[in-house]
Order: structure tokens, then sequence, then C-alpha cells
């Protein structure tokens, strides 16, 4: 078991090594040059070429990536070209608002989510089922962005409920997070809820199928209890993917709800910096966005491997 997890470590550790290679390549692809986007059509050649000289754009790629990857094992996340300030003091504020607003999404969808698809396990073929499976496919093709809209005209223009952007600062209360960020949280819940209700469903109802829980329906056992205390505990390794899955897009797809609901977090800060063309913010934000992602599947994993005794030893 030691060997297998040791195993899942070092493959998400090089996993995102290549992810950090990729993100590095794909920014130098960008067409157009970086101290002429700072300074404008209108710069000398000699102020560019000062300017690269100070960025060390004149340096060959291969060093200037071991140059930004060294910094960020060391902590630094580099400066950014908007206004020199270190990218770390305006990026940790952020990612506390994009974690806020998708825990505030996961500690709604996932219990609703896991709640819904074990009903549907148990009344397969109801009514409930089919309702269920039709509106969660109904919100599964809708995207994001238009989900949000809807919210937006239905409940803050129409009914005023709620604010239509989602401002908070430093000087907000809990309370007020809360509120501001219902909108964006009931988007991102009913984003990710179809995806983990169908697996959950799909789970335990391959797990129903086992000669096992053929006994236990013959002893006459109710089919909830046979659900809960049977089907379940051998269905989890995927559910707990699929749950995993789903944490790493509150995290790495919320770029589109910050952006429809103009809210202060690591997506908005993102996009901010592709519009200024500041390349070390966006390196910054992608390598957090790839780590979260592959942080939490690693996570998954390990969680698989202690829930499943079949994949504790090799065959």
């Amino acid at each position: 078991m030691k060997k297998r997890i040791l195993q899942r470590i070092l493959s998400g550790i090089v996993t995102l090594w290549l992810v950090s290679v990729l993100i590095f390549i794909g920014t130098e692809m960008l067409p157009g040059d970086v101290a002429t986007a700072i300074l404008g059509q209108s710069a000398t050649p000699e102020t560019v070429a000062a300017l690269r000289l100070q960025l060390g754009l004149d340096e060959p790629s291969v060093l200037r990536y071991l140059h930004w990857l060294a910094g960020i094992m060391h902590g630094d996340l580099g400066q950014s070209l908007a206004n020199g300030r270190a990218i770390s003091d305006e990026l940790l504020p952020r990612l506390a608002n994009t974690l806020f607003l998708a825990g505030y999404a996961a500690v709604i969808a996932i219990p609703l989510a896991v709640g819904l698809g074990i009903a549907s396990a148990i009344w397969r073929g109801s009514v409930f089922d089919r309702l269920a499976n039709t509106l969660t496919l109904i919100s599964i093709s809708v995207p994001e962005f238009f989900v949000g809209y809807i919210l937006v005209i239905a409940f803050a223009i129409r009914l005023t409920w709620f604010p239509s952007l989602a401002m908070v600062d430093s000087s907000s209360s809990f309370i007020d997070r809360l509120y501001v960020c219902t909108l964006p949280m009931v988007t991102l819940t009913l984003v990710v809820l179809a995806h983990m209700l169908r697996m959950t469903r799909a789970s335990v109802t391959a797990v129903m199928a086992s000669p096992y829980i053929e006994s236990a329906v013959l002893k006459g056992i109710p089919r909830w209890r046979i659900v809960v205390s049977h089907a379940l505990p051998n269905a989890l390794a995927p559910i707990i993917n699929v749950v995993a899955f789903n944490l790493a897009y509150l995290v790495v797809g919320v770029i589109l709800v910050e952006v429809v609901f103009v809210y202060p977090g690591i997506g908005q800060y993102m996009v901010d910096a592709v519009t200024k063309r500041d390349l070390p913010v966006v390196q910054a934000c992608g390598l957090l966005f790839g780590g979260t992602y592959i942080f939490l599947n690693t996570t998954a994993d390990l969680l698989a491997i202690w829930c499943n005794p079949r994949l504790r030893h090799a065959r």
C-alpha cells in the first residue's frame, strides 16, 4: 500500500512539472512582444530593448524557464508587469476569495448530489428518478455563464433578492459574504450537481446487481438499508473520484462565474492579466489552477485506495 501511495504522489509531482512546462511554452508562443505591449506602439526601439533587458526577455527561453521554476520552488511567483507588485501579495487574497466561493458551493452541492443520487438508486425507475435525471441532464447541458445570467435576471433584477455583482473585500463579514456570493454559489452548484448525482446513482446501481445484494434482498432487508449499509460502501471509490473532480472544477472552472458576477477571485485576476498581457500573472494563475486540480485528483486516488481493500494489495 505504501508503494502505491508513493507512486501516486510521484505521479502527481511529475504531472505538475509537465503542466509548468506547458504553461511556460504556451505563454511563450503568444504572438507579439511583451515589452512593446507594455510601452505601446509609439515606444522607440531603444526603450523597448532596455525594457526587454530589464525583464530578462533577452535571455534564452530555457534559462528563463529555469529561473521561473527556481523562483516558484522558493515561493517567489515573480512580479506583475502591470504594476510591479509581487504577484503573491495580490494572488493570496484572491485565492482566499475563490476558495471561499468554491467551499460555499461544495458544502451545498456534495451532500445534495450524493443524497439525490442515493435516493434515485433506491427508487430506481420511479417518477422521482426520471425527474432527477431529466433536470440534471438539462443543467449539465447549459453553460455556466448562461445559468449565471438567468439567475441574475430572475433573482437580482426582477425579484431583487440578491445583488447582481458579488463584490467583497477584506472588511466584509462572513454573513455578508454568504449573502453576496449566493448567486455565484447557486450557479456553481447547478453546474456540478448533475455529474455527481448521475455518478452516485450509476455506482450504487451497479453494486446493487451484485450477488450479495440479491441475497440481502431475499432476506427481506429494507431497500434503503441495503443501499446505505451494503451498496454505498462498495461504491465509494468512483463517488470519491467524481467528487474530487468536481471540487477541482469548483476552483479551476470558476473563471467564467467570477467574470459574470465580477467576483474578485483568481479567475477574474487571470482574465484581467490576459487583457493586460501580464504574462507572469497568467503563468502563476495557470500553475495554481493546475496544481489544485492535480492535488485534488491525487487525493481522490489515495482515498480510493484507502476505501477499497482490493486496491491496497498487488494482484
